[in-house]
């Protein structure tokens, strides 16, 4: 984990600091979804330097030790690490909580923001903006693709892996699922006779001390509430099934199996246990389902989601509220007057089969987890389908440059101007480390330049 460090004080408290109140944590969970950007990265390293370094509500080794087994899981990390924390601290309340405001506001952000990209989508300055804002979406699809590379790319199988993905979806159009299923079969048994080929090895970074005694230390005894025991297991997962078979079932009911608001909560369910690697991983998979199959959103349309979802705090998979929203409002589920309602509606029923899952992960796995301390195995899958990953996300990234550099696909006319933006922008990126807002803020303005600069000199 790359994490901005806090200066450590010469002399570090010497004990550790009061019990955090319910009430202490709710006011932390809240601001930290407003201040939540810079994707998983960003968000973790805010979580580090507040919790870790700052308020030493969690030791570093415990904190690294959650972090672990959430990169195992489908779904946000960041999101769920905050949910674990959480959790720890309050019991499941606390875990709920913090992982419910770590997505709320985002969730009213993007209801709006897409509220507005619909209204008035057409209005010349809001094309603009978004005109520069699409090669840099492409350039940042690309520089994702490199910096998970970087980290899973270790040996020649690994490369491999990647390069046969791609080909799987770009040649063939092979499902991310099966590609998924392929690189986990690869992984578990290439582990039985190659172990160190499929090491998952790098971690986040090597263990830092110096910020004096946590509330839950490296040694604090695990908390009643956070042991194992079969009949919690048991709750967790009865819960969590129940409230997804009530919320599914009433969709149901309500609008039958071929209902939009039905396929679009199944659809969901099955990207949420998909999303290995993040949220541009699964990218590929929702753009195959949201624009091919259920028609609910378009090429550029998904785009400019992703755009959106850059700009706004809260995890990357928060894109997938503007395709409901989008969705909602294009397939009018609610009647043509009630366009906004049926949007917002398709956006939280999305958004509640989206994070569903994390929560009984966490829930449900977090006390096996503190009974292992250090002792995760089962890494080789990951390995390989974050190898595989990396060929899905670099198909990604030629898919949005076709649709930015050939609006008009490949029979019109090359677009010389967005294909200089989006060269400045992976500049930006891979050389000069500019972050994500100040890029996509630079790159709309320079779109919106150009879009009124151009009619003036015909």
């Amino acid at each position: 984990m790359s994490a901005p460090h806090a200066s450590v004080p010469a002399a570090a408290p010497a004990s550790p600091p009061a019990a955090v109140s319910f009430a202490e944590a709710f006011r932390f969970w809240l601001k930290l979804g407003f201040i939540g950007f810079g994707g998983p990265a960003g968000q973790i390293a805010i979580m580090h330097a507040e919790l870790v370094e700052q308020r030493r509500w969690i030791s570093e080794q415990r904190f690294l030790h959650a972090l672990n087994y959430c990169m195992l899981l489908p779904g946000p990390e960041a999101q769920q690490l905050a949910t674990y924390i959480g959790w720890l601290l309050h019991r499941t309340w606390g875990g709920i909580v913090a992982g419910v405001l770590f997505v709320l506001p985002s969730l009213f952000i993007l209801i709006t923001l897409s509220w507005v990209y619909l209204r008035f989508g057409d209005v010349p300055v809001v094309a603009g903006i978004f005109y520069g804002i699409k090669p840099a979406v492409t350039a940042l699809v690309l520089h994702a693709a490199h910096r998970i590379g970087t980290r899973a790319l270790k040996n020649g199988w690994m490369w491999g892996i990647a390069a046969a993905s791609f080909i799987a979806i770009f040649a063939f159009d092979a499902p991310f699922p099966a590609i998924v299923v392929a690189a986990a079969l690869i992984g578990h048994f290439g582990a039985r006779r190659w172990p160190q080929v499929f090491a998952l090895g790098g971690g986040h970074g090597n263990v830092k001390t110096g910020y004096g005694p946590a509330l839950i230390d490296d040694h604090t005894p695990t908390p009643p509430h956070a042991r194992f025991t079969r009949s919690g297991l048991a709750t967790v997962l009865a819960v969590g099934l129940g409230l997804w078979l009530l919320a599914f079932g009433a969709l149901l009911l309500a609008h039958g199996w071929q209902g939009t608001l039905t396929q679009m909560g199944w659809f969901f369910t099955k990207a949420a246990l998909l999303t290995f690697g993040g949220a541009y991983a699964v990218l590929p998979y929702v753009y195959q389902g949201a624009v091919e199959t259920h028609q609910w959103v378009t090429g550029p349309q998904m785009i400019d989601g992703l755009a959106l979802g850059e700009t706004t705090p809260g995890p990357l998979i928060m894109v997938v509220a503007f395709v409901g929203f989008v969705g909602g409002w294009a397939k009018q589920i609610l009647g043509p007057d009630a366009l906004f309602m049926g949007g917002a509606l398709a956006a939280t029923v999305v958004t509640f089969f989206t994070f569903l899952p994390s929560f009984i992960f966490i829930l449900a796995g977090g006390p096996l987890v503190e009974a292992t301390h250090g002792k995760l195995g089962f890494t080789a899958p990951l390995s390989a389908i974050t190898a595989a990953v990396v060929g899905v996300i670099l198909n990604l990234a030629l898919f949005f440059a076709y649709h930015v550099l050939w609006p008009q696909g490949f029979g019109g006319r090359f677009d010389a101007l967005s294909a200089a933006i989006g060269v400045a922008a992976a500049v930006a990126l891979f050389r000069f480390k500019v972050g994500v807002l100040p890029l996509l803020g630079g790159c709309a303005a320079v779109g919106l330049a150009a879009t009124r600069l151009v009619p003036l000199l015909q």
